[in-house]
């Protein structure tokens, strides 16, 4: 197989007359019976395998189609792509663009900002197969690295344990971070609560395992993922029942009394009614911070909006629902923990690795990317839309203030939907 200077795959077969008198008249039936072989059934299934595929190629004027299906009969557990120069890369099925990166070169896969097959850009989950070329697109910005949502994504050990040592050895301070919220949410989960005095003791065994010498160690390797807490979480809960004992229990009973006499875990206060459902409005996403008002839904609850909504102020003078706006409010910042998804529309001057710096910049400050889309304005410049995990309007505003220093970025603003 050649690739062309255009990009263009193309195979070049060489035979023999005797070669090509073999495939003109059947290869199965001709040599059986020329040599008086008597095969074994696995021989017979190979044969009739190899006569279907020289009968398409007399009946089939289709030539991609017929190679096609050799390459994925002879080698179905694998898939062999190309770079634009002509290499080929063979990963197993399943392997996506993040996987051909970390084949190609490390620094490939860690510069990574997008990918095209046969020319087209893909997402980072695209699964390449047999015969495509991959172009991988890198990035010279100084700190762009790997995503961690990429262990999530590729297939293959090699480009996973590469992820893993670029940030273990370029994030420590993320890492750390990273690895003691992972690691409170799971003793939340579990109903683990051990006073930060007596932390290292109790993760004294675990740390020695995986040669830790410091809690922030430890921590670390939970962050870029040398830890993994899904397989320790049993003998640490364990521990803790054993050492902490009654003491445990009765915490556990508190925790469940205060969620019970909790009126609802979404911070917000309906004026007048207890116990009632509450969601949040996708057309307006409202903050902690932001001024709302509720509206009681037919058999869903009270649904939440902003007080400067496009639909609230076009239908709270309707008499049909007037009575159905409610007052509600926040509770206080200090007794509010939760998320709330917000979209963000980023305008910039369209370049290649805008997207990844705009996701680095984020991962950065540890705000949770749920969805992005991007489209071309009119005017040349970019439209990033992105729905983010935000705790309240102080850290909207610090992300916001973090998207404008990125190159070319020329405006940030919360978006209506």
């Amino acid at each position: 197989t050649v690739i062309g200077r255009e990009g263009i795959p193309f195979e070049v077969q060489i035979r023999t007359w005797e070669m090509h008198r073999t495939a003109e008249y059947g290869i199965a039936a001709h040599w059986k019976y020329k040599e008086g072989v008597r095969g074994s059934s696995k021989d017979d299934q190979r044969l009739a395998w190899i006569r279907q595929i020289i009968e398409s190629q007399q009946e089939s004027n289709d030539v991609e189609e017929i190679v096609r299906a050799i390459k994925n009969d002879l080698a179905p557990e694998d898939v062999f792509a190309f770079t634009p120069k002509g290499d080929m890369i063979t990963l197993p099925v399943g392997s996506t663009v993040i996987d051909f990166a970390y084949a190609i070169h490390t620094q490939v896969g860690h510069k990574m900002c997008g990918a095209k097959v046969d020319k087209k850009m893909v997402s980072y989950d695209y699964q390449i197969k047999t015969g495509e070329i991959i172009e991988i697109l890198t990035t010279n910005v100084e700190g762009h690295g790997p995503s961690r949502s990429w262990l999530n994504i590729c297939k293959t050990n090699e480009a996973k344990s590469k992820i893993r040592s670029w940030f273990k050895k370029e994030r420590r301070e993320e890492n750390i971070f990273e690895g003691r919220n992972a690691l409170e949410r799971e003793f939340r989960r579990n109903n683990i609560r051990v006073p930060e005095e007596e932390l290292e003791d109790f993760l004294k065994m675990d740390m020695h395992r995986h040669s830790c010498d410091t809690l922030d160690d430890f921590f670390a390797a939970i962050g870029y993922g040398g830890v993994q807490l899904s397989k320790v979480m049993q003998r640490l809960k364990s521990e803790y029942n054993k050492k902490y004992g009654e003491k445990a229990q009765t915490d556990t009973s508190d925790l469940e009394n205060k969620i019970k006499t909790s009126k609802n875990s979404t911070g917000v206060i309906v004026d007048g009614i207890d116990n009632c459902a509450i969601k949040f409005a996708q057309c307006c996403n409202p903050l902690p911070g932001d001024e709302i008002v509720g509206f009681i839904t037919r058999g869903h609850g009270i649904s939440v909006h902003k007080k400067d909504c496009v639909n609230y102020l076009s239908q709270k003078d309707d008499p049909e629902n007037a009575a159905r706006w409610i007052n509600v409010k926040w509770e206080s910042s200090e007794k509010h923990t939760g998320y709330f998804k917000c979209t963000l529309d980023i305008v910039a001057v369209d370049r290649i690795g805008l997207l990844a710096d705009v996701s680095s910049a984020l991962a950065m400050i540890n705000i949770f990317i749920y969805e992005s889309t991007s489209r071309e304005l009119k005017n040349g410049n970019a439209m990033l839309s992105v729905t983010v995990s935000i705790a309240g309007m102080e850290q909207l505003n610090n992300v916001i203030n973090k998207l404008q220093k990125i190159k070319n970025v020329i405006s940030v603003e919360r978006s209506g939907k």
